[in-house]
């Protein structure tokens, strides 16, 4: 087997600098409900992004996508569930990560912390520190796919974000209604 020796050039399309990154506030259907608006930072793929203008910073995803969030205290995300391993790492701030079809369970994590959600389980997160935060999640691809999947909410998220005028599609992506 021989061994790739990529130039610097080459390599330079496969750093993600954070300073370089604009985020997106409306990168899924739950964003414009009050408790649930983050930003939305795709770093590595585009991962299960609903917002379709959301370009990745590194677009060579294999097998996996690395996005970070970043919530005011009390935010974060609904509950959803996913086809694939999700994984939360708080970066900054203490979180507090729930599942459930209720969401009624839940275990807080610390910086550095780690929690692996098993695919197809109800699961969301919120900043429970003071101060904006930042959260990694790493989601797992779809052998027969590549890719993340998409996003099913839980149906009283639905509900509230239609109230807000923003659906996904059938293509799996943002649209309004407003």
């Amino acid at each position: 087997m021989s061994t790739p020796d990529p130039t610097v050039e080459e390599m330079q399309a496969r750093v993600a600098r954070f300073a370089s990154m604009t985020p997106s506030t409306q990168a899924f259907v739950d964003t414009r409900i009050p408790d649930y608006a983050r930003d939305i930072y795709n770093v590595i793929g585009r991962g299960v992004t609903e917002d379709p203008g959301l370009a990745p910073a590194i677009a060579d995803s294999r097998n996996f996508s690395i996005t970070y969030v970043g919530a005011e205290p009390g935010k974060g995300a609904a509950l959803h569930a996913h086809e694939t391993v999700e994984v939360f790492i708080p970066l900054t701030g203490r979180w507090a990560a729930y599942w459930g079809e209720a969401g009624d369970k839940e275990i807080e994590i610390d910086t550095f912390d780690v929690i692996s959600f098993p695919p197809g389980i109800f699961r969301g997160f919120r900043n429970i520190g003071t101060e904006k935060a930042l959260l990694m999640a790493i989601i797992g691809s779809k052998p027969e796919t590549g890719d993340g999947g998409r996003v099913d909410w839980a149906p009283e998220v639905l509900r509230q974000s239609h109230e807000t005028g923003l659906r996904v599609n059938a293509a799996g992506d943002l649209e309004t209604s407003d």
